[in-house]
């Protein structure tokens, strides 16, 4: 592990530019440019706040940074796998020229979820800064290592579905369908309690969804101004652990076998 690590990290000038030359691509003669990254979550944010924040019963002030902050993490996670699923088959002309470690390419991928990721992350601390104050200014050193974890969890997802991708190729259109259904069960446009209110029984789609436990790791310092609870970092590290388990086997398994497929 430590000399594949040691093989990835000499390849760092190789990934980096890839994820320029990706950057770069995508905003070619665009007017906007990066700003094109960051309308989709404020204009959904927008639109959702019209709607929902009186059905919700919360306020705009209230409302807005908590759903932007639900969509940003959410477009991260969606990115890092339905655009996983796509990482080998991109890479291909790579993988066949240059023994370069695989898992460079997932790699690329979630580098360029998590640029965007850090933009639209900026624009909800601004947002909460402007209708809440700067009270959680204290907290926010937390955040660093939740954004690891959250690192980790995407490069994990992204390698998971690049090895499904390949060997399956109409993962990523089960993938879809699979991620709205989440979409729609996960505390992302309302809170979990909201679940478990009154006789609706159905708290335990928020118990158990690992979205909801991601979700704490940045609203509770953000939104709250507190640090997130040990629960809420050990529930996060287990699930950052099992599915980064999960892409390193699958990875050591099917990586020879990978270019047969290509």
């Amino acid at each position: 592990m430590r000399a594949y690590a040691a093989a990835i990290w000499q390849c760092r000038y190789f990934w980096m530019s890839l994820v320029r030359m990706d950057l770069r691509t995508r905003y070619r003669r665009s007017v906007l440019g990066l700003g094109w990254s960051l309308l989709n979550p404020i204009a959904m944010t927008a639109v959702l706040c019209t709607v929902f924040h009186n059905l919700f019963k919360m306020d705009i002030e209230e409302y807005a940074p908590f759903l932007l902050s639900g969509l940003t993490l959410w477009n991260f996670l969606q990115a890092s796998i339905t655009q996983g699923c796509d990482c080998f088959y991109t890479a291909e002309t790579y993988i066949r020229q240059y023994p370069t470690p695989l898992a460079i390419h997932p790699l690329r991928t979630v580098l360029g979820a998590a640029f965007h990721f850090s933009l639209s992350m900026c624009v909800v601390l601004v947002l909460t800064w402007c209708f809440q104050g700067f009270g959680n200014l204290p907290v926010l050193y937390s955040l660093v290592p939740s954004l690891i974890l959250l690192f980790v969890l995407g490069w994990s997802l992204a390698i998971l579905t690049g090895l499904a991708g390949v060997f399956f190729p109409d993962m990523k259109h089960l993938l879809e369908i699979v991620l709205q259904i989440v979409y729609y069960i996960s505390p992302i446009m309302y809170k979990a309690e909201m679940l478990s209110s009154g006789d609706r029984g159905l708290g335990w789609l928020a118990e158990y969804n690992p979205v909801t436990w991601l979700m704490a790791l940045i609203r509770e310092p953000i939104l709250y101004g507190r640090c997130p609870s040990s629960s809420v970092y050990g529930v996060s590290l287990a699930i950052v652990c099992g599915v980064a388990g999960l892409a390193t086997l699958a990875l050591v398994r099917l990586q020879r076998r990978l270019i047969f497929y290509l």
